[in-house]
């Protein structure tokens, strides 16, 4: 299987929006641009939720046949290692192998010797094509690598090995992700790491660094933008250089985690990807769960009153449902309004104070940070919610598609 040069991750929360998510790359691709939709659900969601893997495939599947698609698509088991891929491998043909955890973790000292002595061949003055400045490398810096990234490798390579055997290499897209760590690769390490996965026979077709700054949930990027521009350029070189150095697949590119409304850093990778004539993965994912209550509120009637019983509920709770994104959200609870004034909201305020629009004197990222991660409320109101979900499905669905389209793949793919 071959991953398209650009794709997009479409997070779903309770698995009702596959046709809106889905209308977004329909209008992309009426503009000549083919983007191959991902739909991604992690374990925590569906655990929190209590949807399976298999209704994840089976929203991608329905909502294919609706519009009659007939370009590729993908269902991303999400952030899985050994302890749960058997759960995802039935429904799924892209995985994320997650091995955040074991970076840091010393390797075995023959493994470390070992890689050294193959790539010390790189050591003195390193060039890569695209980043003017060059490199200085050591034995003791491919050490250093080593001895930090060797066994979060190898554990994705046992994850990659373990999917193969039940599945059969070719049926099925690899990514493998760091994101999820305290410190940005350098493009030394980033160069090296690509040479660990190539020497685990892992055939990545994208691969999640860390950035610098703040990728909050469904807020804006913090953090210093010309900085990231030279990191995700300099990523993207190193990319490329180290296809033609390994031998690893040449559509390997970049994946962005929590890449939803990154809009202050759309522009610097738009224009990288032009630059570079370089492909995307971007990963999408609780925002649709917040155009779900706006359409909510907008309906009006008992889709405001869900609207704001989950604010409410989410107000009360905070500690339970923020703990687990501790690491990923910023909520300044000074700035959250009272359950009382959000009572007293019609629709359209509602709307206006979680719709991600910066230009709007009510637009409130700190209530949005907190609906994002409050999706739980919602699961737990059962039927009635999935009903409401039904019953204002016509605006729900345009927010839906407005929001994957105009504030997502406009900017990065079409300016």
């Amino acid at each position: 299987m071959i991953l398209g040069k650009y794709s997009f991750g479409i997070g779903d929360r309770f698995s009702h929006q596959g046709k809106p998510q889905l209308a977004a790359l329909i209008k992309a691709k009426e503009q000549g641009l083919d983007i191959t939709p991902v739909w991604n659900k992690s374990h925590r969601e569906h655990t929190i939720i209590g949807t399976t893997h298999a209704d994840t495939r089976k929203e991608a599947d329905d909502a294919v046949a609706a519009y009659g698609w007939d370009r590729p698509y993908l269902v991303d088991a999400d952030h899985i290692g050994l302890n749960n891929v058997d759960e995802f491998i039935a429904s799924s043909d892209f995985f994320t192998l997650d091995v955040a955890d074991y970076i840091g973790k010393k390797a075995q000292e023959a493994d470390v010797k070992s890689f050294v002595q193959k790539y010390k061949k790189y050591t003195g003055t390193l060039a890569i094509d695209g980043i003017d400045k060059t490199f200085d490398i050591s034995e003791e810096q491919i050490t250093a690598i080593a001895d930090k990234s060797l066994t979060a490798v190898k554990q994705a390579g046992r994850i990659y090995r373990h999917i193969t055997a039940a599945k059969g290499a070719d049926n099925f897209i690899t990514e493998v992700s760091m994101d999820e760590t305290d410190q940005p690769q350098t493009p030394a390490e980033m160069f090296f790491i690509l040479a660990a996965i190539a020497d685990e026979g892992i055939p990545a077709q994208t691969i999640a660094p860390k950035f610098t700054g703040r990728f909050n949930k469904g807020v804006d990027y913090v953090g210093d933008v010309s900085g990231f521009t030279k990191e995700f350029e300099e990523d993207v070189a190193v990319v490329a250089f180290a296809v033609k150095e390994f031998g690893l697949p040449k559509n390997l590119k970049l994946s962005i985690h929590s890449g939803s409304d990154k809009f202050s850093i759309y522009a610097p990778i738009a224009n990288a990807l032009k630059k570079f004539d370089a492909g995307l993965h971007i990963k999408t994912a609780g925002t649709t769960w917040l155009e779900e209550l706006i359409g909510l509120a907008m309906g009006g009637g008992d889709g405001l009153s869900i609207a704001k019983e989950a604010y409410t509920k989410a107000m009360s709770r905070m500690g339970e449902l923020c703990g687990p994104y501790e690491s990923v959200i910023d909520i300044d609870t000074t700035k959250l309004p009272s359950a009382q004034e959000v009572d007293k909201w019609n629709g359209e305020r509602f709307a206006s104070a979680l719709r991600h629009d910066q230009s709007c004197e009510h637009y409130n990222p700190d209530l949005r940070q907190l609906l994002h991660v409050g999706y739980k409320v919602a699961a737990e109101m059962g039927t009635r919610f999935f009903d409401a979900l039904d019953k204002y499905e016509d605006i729900i669905a345009q927010n839906v598609t407005e929001n994957i389209y105009a504030r997502h793949i406009k900017p990065l793919f079409l300016k």
